[in-house]
């Protein structure tokens, strides 16, 4: 049973939450290694939190996008055939969400989360790596494995962004700038599409989503300024150190049935 988490101390803990993880994901990615264990902590089942954590976040992807607006004509060519397998990746990840057996997904947190704490750490390489192979992927290549990448980003989330770039310095002949754009805003398709199927089953605590959509909404413009004035790389290094203390935390309570 999920906990009321209605009292002014825990909205309030997730709102400055929502804002930090909104400022995180601006700078460095990684937010949701702050605000999914943060819902665990208190008390919120896995599955309903990963939901919760979903839509809580997604007004702060869908003000990103809003920003990459000036860019939308030179990417137009790139992101229209990939708005498809995207929302349908994303649709069956989060479907697969819904019929996943709390029991499982709880040994599988641990295992989700070591996996979007590597791609943070490695994500300096990957870039290297996917520019180093020059655009080598066709149009069909990219789509199938931006399905997969919507796929996972319905069922989890975190990391998908750093996925996503690796698929399109493969496919696309952009700037970074154009790259971001295409990977913010296929983003809030897959947050999208993710929470409306989180939503229709019932599995979002509407109290702490709140919470968390406001401090995405509020806050977040202003931690992300915050965050500006730190360098990203440390930045990015301070949340793989404490996504892989969660990553270890939790496979612990798994493992000692904690």
């Amino acid at each position: 049973m999920s906990p009321d988490l209605t009292d002014p101390l825990s909205l309030g803990l997730l709102v400055v939450v929502g804002a930090i993880a909104s400022g995180i994901n601006s700078v460095a990615g990684g937010g949701s290694l702050i605000s999914f264990p943060t819902l665990l902590f208190l008390g919120v089942p896995s599955l309903t939190a990963n939901a919760t954590n979903s839509v809580g976040l997604w007004p702060g992807s869908l003000s990103g996008a809003w920003g990459f607006r000036n860019v939308l004509p030179a990417t137009k060519k790139h992101l229209l055939p990939l708005v498809g397998p995207t929302i349908l990746g994303a649709g069956f990840g989060a479907w697969l969400v819904s019929v996943t057996d709390k029991k499982i997904f709880d040994i599988a947190v641990p295992i989700l989360l070591f996996m979007a704490t590597a791609l943070l750490w490695f994500q300096p390489a990957i870039r290297r790596w996917s520019q180093q192979r020059g655009h080598a992927l066709s149009l069909p290549g990219a789509m199938l494995l931006q399905t997969l990448v919507a796929l996972y980003g319905g069922y989890f989330g975190a990391g998908m962004g750093i996925m996503m770039l690796a698929v399109f310095f493969l496919f696309m002949e952009a700037n970074i700038h154009e790259i971001n754009a295409v990977k913010t805003i296929l983003g809030v398709f897959i947050n999208l599409m993710a929470s409306a199927v989180f939503v229709f089953n019932g599995m979002v605590l509407v109290a702490p989503a709140l919470a968390l959509v406001a401090g995405s909404l509020v806050g977040g413009y202003y931690a992300a300024r915050w965050s500006q004035k730190m360098d990203p790389e440390k930045l990015r290094k301070i949340i793989a150190v404490y996504g892989l203390a969660m990553s270890t935390y939790f496979a612990y309570r798994i493992i000692t049935g904690g």
